[in-house]
């Protein structure tokens, strides 16, 4: 018994041992490493040996590595330590390897390193603590030393036309300044309308806390085609400049709205694309194209970190280098000339026109009318010129070739291409229609369908098309149905996105909720809204046998590429395209003042009447579409608004038939 006593009493000595047992230093500093992973910092600092606190409180440790990781976007840390097999704890100090690698703002950071651990006893218990020094945080980073960061901004990508020509290109322009303590009073009145600013404006950009006398104070950017206005302001002696990179838009007005252009980044802007890669320092797109396509425009800035070295004669050490990437070009199928001129035509009328070619699908001009100076966003509009702009009634803001309108009869063809296929249009049948206006039966109230060329002989599909018969049109639609009618024009892309570049809305054939609507949408009123871009596209099947082609704006893109395949037969584009040749050759046809001797233009009208409701007089916008039915290289439409009281549609049709004289 006594024995067994004293076996246990050995088994309980030596367990107490084991429990008392000192900690390996490969043990606390795979702790310490544990912690370095975890970025527990402040834990951290409890590992330090004495000496390595002595040069470093805990709050200077933490906060040290905490802005460092933060500013250098730290992430993916790993600090890898292997135990070795046999331990050091024999030892008063202990020395392991260990490696580090992390990712950062300007790539990948890895080194290898050595640290040492020793024995020191606190509190009357031994322990082992890590003997840091600031090379932990980075190889090569020595007491004093310092992080820099520096960044090489790339060279933005430019827009250009399909011939090359720049629309967005990389140029220069005058910084406008003046000398610190050399501009008084009167100076600043005379400079201050040159700048279009304020003289308090003036007064506090030159009193700001970072001038000093004689420094050169930049105040305005000028375009340097701005000549007269230079000449101006370098006659008043203070006033100095110098040629500085920025963003130049050589065809201006006549492609901002497709175009854009670009600015300085604002906070919030950053906040929801700092997760790409963009700081603070960047120039992105605002609109158009450049905020569009400003992943692939912009670039990658190149970034370096380097640790500058505190000791005279000691080469600084390059941490991590990120080369920088310059943005890619874009190539678009557009013809900036035929652009201009297209914008030109337009006369500054609020509307859209665009120019495609319908057997490729490219995009050969897209335009808004009215437009602004894409160069002076860049540089700045001043408080009056923005408000000009925007209390201006024709909105020339807004793009409108993005947006989607009530196509009036141009939609007439395809609503007979629908009928068509349905079988319940026939192309030589007479419908017996008399006067100009028609209802379907008295439900209808005081609601008629109002035609413009009023008679009594028979309708049949041709004299429609070129007279442009609205009842015609609205007892097709009946026919049809209101279920057959939307699948027909769903064959024709309504509904759906375009997949274009540029983003335009959906072209939308409304509710039809009653025979009223049904029998205005099949006149290209109602709620049936097409964009200009899909327009052209409804109208490439008569060009190329059914098929309808995709549009495409970006050089790179397929071309001729079928989007919609036998959308109408053979038998019926060629019942269809006969009668738009009819509407500009006819003398009564709706378009005939189109017509171009030795240039067959084929085409087709339209009037949007544009009001709140069903009854009510509204504003008018006047459509016209057109190709060359010999040789259809180029097809143009153009939407002009408030026509009424002018010709309806025959404004855009002078207007078209000039752009094609230009271009035939």
């Amino acid at each position: 018994m006594k024995k067994m006593i004293g076996i246990l009493l050995l088994l309980i000595i030596t367990a107490l041992a084991g429990c008392s047992k000192e900690p390996t230093p490969e043990q606390r500093f795979s702790d310490y490493i544990a912690l370095w992973n975890q970025q527990k910092f402040t834990k951290m600092y409890d590992y330090l040996s004495s000496d390595a606190k002595k040069n470093i409180t805990k709050e200077q440790f933490a906060s040290r590595y905490q802005k460092l990781y933060d500013d250098l976007q730290i992430n993916n840390l790993k600090i890898g330590f292997k135990k070795p097999k046999e331990s050091q704890g024999d030892k008063e100090q202990a020395q392991y390897s260990f490696t580090t690698s992390m990712d950062s703002i300007a790539g990948p950071i890895k080194y290898t390193q050595q640290a040492r651990l020793q024995e020191e006893k606190r509190d009357d218990n031994k322990n082992w603590y890590v003997d840091w020094n600031t090379e932990f945080i980075f190889k090569g980073l020595k007491e004093g030393d310092t992080i820099g960061v520096s960044t090489t901004a790339p060279k933005r990508g430019e827009i250009l036309d399909r011939n090359g020509s720049g629309l967005a290109v990389n140029g220069q322009v005058y910084e406008v300044g003046v000398v610190a303590g050399k501009a008084d009073d009167p100076v600043i009145a005379q400079l201050a309308p040159l700048l279009k600013m304020t003289p308090e404006q003036i007064k506090k950009v030159l009193g700001a806390s970072w001038v000093k006398p004689g420094q050169f104070v930049p105040l305005k950017k000028v375009s340097m085609n701005d000549k007269e206005r230079i000449t101006q302001l370098v006659a008043l002696e203070p006033v100095q400049t110098r040629k500085v990179d920025a963003r130049v838009y050589q065809y201006g007005q006549s492609a901002a709205q497709l175009v854009g252009y670009v600015g300085a980044i604002t906070a919030d802007e950053l906040e929801k694309l700092k997760d790409k890669g963009y700081t603070s320092s960047d120039v992105i797109g605002k609109r158009g194209l450049e905020q569009v396509l400003d992943e692939q425009l912009k670039g990658t800035s190149g970034v370096k970190i380097v640790i500058k070295k505190k000791a005279a004669g000691v080469a600084n050490v390059v941490l991590a280098e990120k080369p920088v990437v310059d943005g890619k070009d874009v190539k678009l199928t557009i013809d900036a000339e035929m652009q201009k001129s297209v914008f030109t035509e337009m006369g500054g009328e609020a509307g859209t026109a665009a120019a495609m070619n319908p057997l490729t699908g490219e995009t050969l001009a897209l335009v808004s009318s009215p437009s602004f100076d894409p160069n002076q966003a860049v540089l700045g509009f001043s408080a009056e010129e923005w408000k000009t702009l925007q209390d201006d009634p024709k909105k020339p803001l807004t793009t409108r070739f993005k947006q989607a309108y009530a196509p009036g009869s141009v939609m007439k063809p395809l609503t007979a291409a629908v009928g068509l296929a349905n079988g319940t249009l026939v192309p030589g049948e007479a419908v017996p229609i008399i006067g100009k206006q028609w209802q379907k039966d008295k439900s209808w109230g005081n609601y008629f369908v109002t035609r413009v060329h009023a008679g009594t002989d028979p309708v049949n599909l041709e004299k429609a098309l070129v007279y442009s018969d609205n009842i015609y049109f609205a007892q097709a639609a009946l026919k049809i149905g209101k279920d057959k009618f939307v699948d027909g024009l769903k064959k024709f892309g309504f509904e759906e996105e375009l997949g274009y570049p540029y983003p335009l809305e959906k072209s939308m054939t409304g509710s039809m909720g009653n025979d009223i609507a049904l029998a205005d949408s099949g006149y290209g009123q109602g709620q049936v809204q097409m964009s200009i871009v899909h327009l052209m596209a409804t109208y490439t099947p008569f060009v190329n046998s059914g098929n309808m082609i995709k549009p495409i704006l970006l050089a790179d893109e397929q071309q001729g590429r079928v989007w919609k395949e036998a959308v109408v037969s053979a038998d019926n584009v060629g019942v269809i395209g006969t009668d738009l040749r009819k509407i500009v050759s006819d003398a009564a046809g709706t378009a005939h003042a189109a017509e171009i001797s030795g240039y067959p233009l084929s085409g087709k009208t339209g009037t949007a009447e544009i009001k709140q409701k069903q009854g009510e007089t509204g504003t008018e916008n006047g459509w016209f579409i057109a190709y060359n039915s010999d040789n259809p290289s180029l097809m143009v439409a153009m939407m002009v608004e408030n026509v009424q009281g002018r010709g309806g549609s025959q404004v855009p049709v002078k207007k078209v038939k000039s752009v094609f004289e230009k271009w035939k």
